[in-house]
């Protein structure tokens, strides 16, 4: 098999490389290194990366023609959601404009399939937990909103046009290579930094917003189980990719150890996440396997 992975020199992208490499796959990356809250990017040398932003469509289909990819994986995005805050247009643009290049120029080349990574933030503040994928969205800032219309998107690609689309909705993702540059880096990698440069880790307002923080290597998992499955009822769906578990910002700060001092809150972000998985666990055979709180005693040793 023969895969695109845009977004493929960052935190999730990259793992999706190094496994799809193990496995056999032969890969390409497309990341234009922009996303400021990483202090490095990852190559690796068995996969052709090419640095190339998705809105320049022309570079892009030249890619796409050349390399005729069976499997396209879209992670590629304006992240985070304070930082897009202060930029809409760009966010917009990437996330939106830059999705619908890469839907356009997998179907004009014939690709097999599409999977797109989406946000749980998708989901906002109306939303009681457990959150269910066929909850009203309730987009509350630039890149909930740019993400949700790539979900429309996708669907409609598929809908219209019959290009094989799967739509994955990440909660809080962690793991190896997690971006801790910033001050809107990931929790879970900003305080284990803190921890070892000797810090008070910064908690945002009172501590007590929970989130399903969700292994990078599930994650890894769920994109490939979504490009393999032939199962009915997966094409053009959208599914949860969540450890299916929450704990709260104060207890990543009791487990790492050490003093933490408050920030203010936050606007535009939801109090609670949660994923409900059990359509990814039906359809798409998928099952999270690793869990925070062994993740943060393995790093602490």
């Amino acid at each position: 098999m023969k895969a695109l992975v845009t977004g493929g020199r960052g935190f999730i992208g990259s793992n999706l490389v190094d496994e799809l490499i193990k496995r056999g796959w032969e890969l390409h990356t497309v990341d234009d290194l922009s996303a400021v809250t990483h202090e490095s990017f990852y190559s690796n040398p068995r996969a052709v990366n090419h640095e190339e932003n998705i809105c320049n469509l022309e570079k892009l289909k030249n890619i796409f023609e050349e390399n005729r990819f069976d499997v396209v994986f879209h992670l590629a995005a304006r992240s985070r959601i304070q930082p897009t805050i202060g930029d809409p247009t760009g966010t917009c643009h990437v996330n939106t404009v830059g999705t619908c290049n890469v839907l356009q120029c997998a179907k004009e080349s014939g690709v097999g399939r599409l999977v797109y990574s989406s946000t749980s933030s998708v989901y906002g503040l109306k939303n009681e937990s457990p959150l269910k994928e066929d909850m009203q969205v309730d987009c509350l800032n630039p890149y909930s909103i740019s993400k949700y219309s790539g979900e429309l998107l996708s669907k409609m690609y598929y809908n219209l046009f019959g290009l094989e689309t799967v739509i994955l909705r990440y909660f809080n993702v962690y793991g190896p290579r997690e971006p801790v540059r910033g001050i809107y880096a990931p929790v879970i990698g900003r305080f284990l930094k803190q921890h070892k440069n000797g810090e008070e880790m910064t908690v945002v307002g009172d501590g007590n917003q929970t989130r399903d923080f969700t292994h990078v290597k599930d994650v890894v998992l769920a994109n490939i189980f979504s490009a393999e499955s032939d199962r009915e009822g997966v094409l053009g769906e959208t599914f949860n990719v969540g450890a299916g578990r929450s704990c709260s910002v104060l207890d990543l700060t009791d487990m790492i150890g050490g003093s933490k001092r408050h920030l203010d809150p936050r606007p535009a972000e939801a109090e609670h996440t949660l994923a409900d998985i059990q359509k990814s666990r039906q359809l798409l055979g998928w099952v999270p396997t690793l869990r925070v709180e062994d993740y943060i005693k393995k790093q602490l040793t």
